[in-house]
């Protein structure tokens, strides 16, 4: 039964444990929280592993095997799964005729950083060794995986790699500082809070610098980058941080594309199957997928 989205985000606040001294425990809720809140779709999903990093190729019906969406899930870093993300997956792979290869990358505290930008990076640069050509590939992510899209862009850049066709970035964190006045505007708004968000940056970062770019994309120069469409709801705490990321990528004369979703939370586009909002994005989504790869 269809749920308004405030009563979904009573249903986050009351599921999903803040205390991140319990990991283990942190991680099921998150599991069962999108689980609750998944569709039935049929989906062909294969295994793989790449370089010893589990990944999943997703693929609904009709996809076009030539192009590729390469995917990491959200889970502040610390959490999620391709398991808990298939939904998500599974729904981009339809509504842009591609299939998604979803990367299980390694999360914090057991990996210290910059494990998982370092796994996302693999990943790339596997799918080239297996001859797939950059213009027919596709980033995209939600929530951290979101900032892991932006911090593989930028690794790839200072390497030299050519960059994919486009990047997909839901809800990314773009400044692990979280200077941003919607941090405080906006809470009781969302689900995350600012004492989750420092601890989301001591787990992760574990003393690193929080400008680092690898981190924190904000403070990277941003020119010569891949197009981008950024999806944010205006309920976020994150929501300055994306805007202001938004703007510098402008004046770096980056094509980037961004949809603010009035009323929404954090991670909003995850409840497709209860908000209307969630569904059209990831319509978007698919839509602007579809234009990158000239399907």
């Amino acid at each position: 039964m269809n749920k308004s989205p405030d009563e979904i985000l009573q249903i986050i606040t009351e599921k999903i444990s803040t205390n991140y001294e319990n990991i283990i425990q942190l991680r099921k809720d998150f599991e069962e929280l999108y689980l609750q809140f998944s569709s039935k779709q049929n989906l062909k999903v294969e295994k793989q592993t790449i370089e010893g990093i589990d990944s999943f190729k997703i693929s609904a019906d009709h996809v076009t095997e030539d192009h590729l969406i390469l995917f990491f899930h959200g889970g502040n870093f610390i959490a999620g799964s391709t398991k808990d993300h298939l939904d998500l997956c599974g729904k981009l792979s339809s509504l842009s005729g591609t299939p998604v290869l979803s990367i299980d990358y390694r999360l914090a505290p057991e990996h210290e950083f910059p494990a998982a930008v370092e796994d996302c990076v693999i990943s790339y640069l596997w799918l080239l060794k297996q001859g797939f050509n950059p213009s027919k590939i596709i980033i995209a992510g939600i929530s951290s995986g979101a900032t892991l899209v932006l911090s593989t862009l930028l690794s790839l850049r200072s390497n030299g790699v050519k960059l994919p066709a486009a990047a997909v970035c839901m809800s990314p964190s773009v400044d692990m500082l979280f200077q941003g006045q919607s941090i405080f505007l906006n809470r009781g708004k969302d689900w995350l809070t600012p004492g989750e968000l420092d601890d989301i940056r001591e787990i992760y970062l574990k003393g690193e610098d929080p400008k680092n770019i690898l981190a924190s994309p904000l403070y990277a120069d941003l020119h010569g980058l891949s197009p981008i469409l950024l999806q944010a709801g205006s309920h976020e705490l994150l929501l300055d941080d994306i805007i202001k990321f938004h703007k510098k990528a402008m004046d770096s004369n980056v094509e980037v594309t961004f949809e603010l979703w009035k009323g929404m939370f954090h991670c909003f586009q995850m409840f497709t199957s209860n908000i209307n909002e969630g569904q059209k994005a990831i319509e978007n989504a698919g839509t602007y997928i579809k234009k990158k790869l000239s399907i």
